[in-house]
């Protein structure tokens, strides 16, 4: 038998694990079921998802430049979120692409793309999300560029509805991914030599919420 006072925190601590459990459930349905009205078939939604939040955490390196600017070793803030800079030991930074924020979200964009058949409003969706991404993209010595996660889900919802009501889901995945990592990175990759940051990653960091989010966003308006 457990009597108190040990009771209380015992029974505490397994309501919050029993909440944290439910959150993440209802969590990841809510991300299958987005996966699902964009345009992927049930069976492939689990792996996307697995690989997507597995390759956020992988960075495929694709060139190195000298750096022309050195930082320390700091914590730096961007939009809420704590990130760890890492001082610059060899002069050189590292550009490289980011599996679950970059490359994933690119080749499921483009299946998406041919899939549909709505090359023009896609193409214009495109280009109207990178332009606003890009005017509010951050540089941050040290870090890379960030980007408010909310800008890029909310700007393709926005033109998708206004493109193609009845077809908004996919039409809002393609547009705000393929515009946060064009208006975010893409177009700011002259900057790298001066950030002074060991890694640039390009969807990773700040891109990587708004990328994430978009696949949520997007799905739910169906």
């Amino acid at each position: 038998m457990i009597f108190l006072p040990v009771a209380f925190p015992l029974i505490l601590v397994l309501l919050v694990l029993v909440l944290v459990v439910l959150v993440v459930l209802i969590e990841l349905r809510i991300l299958a079921y987005a996966y699902r009205k964009i345009g992927v078939k049930p069976r492939y939604v689990f792996a996307i998802m697995v690989l997507t939040i597995i390759g956020s955490h992988v960075n495929i390196p694709l060139y190195a430049i000298p750096a022309t600017r050195v930082s320390s070793a700091r914590e730096v803030w961007m939009f809420g979120q704590p990130y760890v800079v890492e001082g610059v030991t060899r002069g050189m930074t590292v550009v490289a692409i980011n599996v679950g924020g970059a490359l994933i979200p690119a080749l499921l964009s483009l299946y998406l793309f041919v899939r549909s058949g709505m090359y023009v409003r896609m193409a214009i969706g495109i280009l109207i999300v990178s332009v606003i991404v890009h005017r509010l993209a951050y540089v941050v010595p040290g870090v890379g560029i960030a980007v408010p996660m909310l800008v890029p889900p909310l700007a393709a919802a926005g033109v998708a509805l206004l493109l193609a009501f009845r077809r908004a889901p996919p039409l809002a995945y393609v547009s705000g991914t393929m515009g946060a990592l064009i208006g975010a990175d893409l177009t700011n990759l002259g900057k790298v030599a001066q950030l002074g940051a060991p890694v640039v990653s390009i969807g990773g960091a700040g891109t990587f919420d708004g990328v994430f989010l978009t696949g949520i966003i997007a799905g739910l308006l169906a």
